[in-house]
């Protein structure tokens, strides 16, 4: 009976073992269908938002690919029939919008591009909010102005570029020309003093800089130093430019010695600074009269006779 007793009593506790495993294994796989549905959900609707988002960009991206290739047919239009030719004023444009620091072959088609856009869009805009009576005088002379402010406001943003540009381009070239007699004194060769002038002064002048490693570029490419110094000297735009050219390939053909004559104009140089610099300090006297004349005198005369004219007028009653 003892025995019978403790193997029921054995047989109770291992149903009850099975009925527990089976309990949490039921749990257990109720558990991981919940998260295998939540996942493909999850993934579903991922893909179908990818797929908008990916309609809706594709559909932006063709256009942004349609308008490109729009913008591109036209700047090789333009560049084809207007800027490519050989005329001498295409060559003159070309060459200032080198100057100007844009150095794109397609300067020229851009160029006449923005000419015609900002003519058409200025007057076009004059047209249509001008403060006059449409179709007086007025309102035709507003629109006609904003087409030739639009036509010429190009050219007078590469102006002001080839100004600024050159204006530091005469600032930084006599410290070019001691960097260069440094470095001659130092054994080094012409090629490798452009080359390492042209490093230490990228900080100081960026635009001279640029140009000098363009001539070190030709240099390398096959031409001969005298041509690489003259278009530098085109480039650059100054008269100082040129005569260095002019200076090296004469001490090349005669024989002298370069680092003499890199010195003594390496002075020059400094002193043409300096006659800047004092032509404008005696120019400054001249050029204040004008504002002096017209915003301190006045103030200076009211302040001096208004309290004369005031005692005079209470002096009367």
């Amino acid at each position: 009976m003892d025995i019978l007793g403790s193997l029921m009593r054995d047989g109770d506790s291992a149903l009850i073992g099975v009925l527990v495993f089976l309990a949490a294994g039921t749990l257990a796989f109720c558990v991981m269908a919940i998260i295998r549905v939540q996942g493909s959900v999850k993934r579903r609707a991922a893909n179908i938002g990818i797929i908008d988002v990916g309609d809706r960009s594709d559909g932006a991206r063709s256009l942004r690919q349609s308008s490109r290739k729009v913008a591109a047919r036209l700047i090789e239009y333009t560049n084809k029939h207007y800027a490519s030719g050989n005329t001498e004023q295409t060559k003159v444009l070309r060459q200032r919008m080198i100057r100007a620091g844009i150095y794109d072959s397609r300067a020229v088609a851009y160029f006449f591009l923005a000419r015609t856009a900002l003519a058409v869009a200025l007057a076009a805009l004059a047209f249509f909010f001008a403060p006059a009576e449409q179709g007086g005088a007025v309102f035709w002379l507003l629109t006609g102005l904003g087409g030739i402010l639009g036509y010429i406001a190009p050219s007078l943003y590469v102006d002001r570029r080839i100004k600024k540009r050159k204006y530091e381009h005469q600032t930084g070239f006599p410290d070019f020309m001691d960097l260069l007699v440094v470095c001659a004194d130092a054994g080094l060769s012409m090629e490798a003093s452009l080359d390492r002038v042209g490093r230490e002064l990228s900080d100081s002048y960026p635009s001279l800089t640029t140009n000098v490693h363009m001539a070190n570029l030709e240099i390398r490419a096959g031409r001969t130093m005298s041509d690489a110094l003259d278009h530098l000297g085109d480039r650059l735009g100054i008269e100082e430019a040129r005569s260095f050219a002019t200076l090296i390939q004469q001490s090349a053909e005669l024989g002298s010695s370069i680092t003499d004559a890199l010195r003594v104009y390496s002075e020059d140089m400094r002193h043409k600074r300096l006659s800047r610099a004092e032509e404008k300090a005696y120019s400054l006297p001249a050029k204040l009269a004008l504002p002096m004349m017209l915003c301190i005198f006045p103030v200076l005369f009211v302040v001096i006779l208004l309290p004369v004219f005031v005692r005079l007028q209470l002096g009367n009653y």
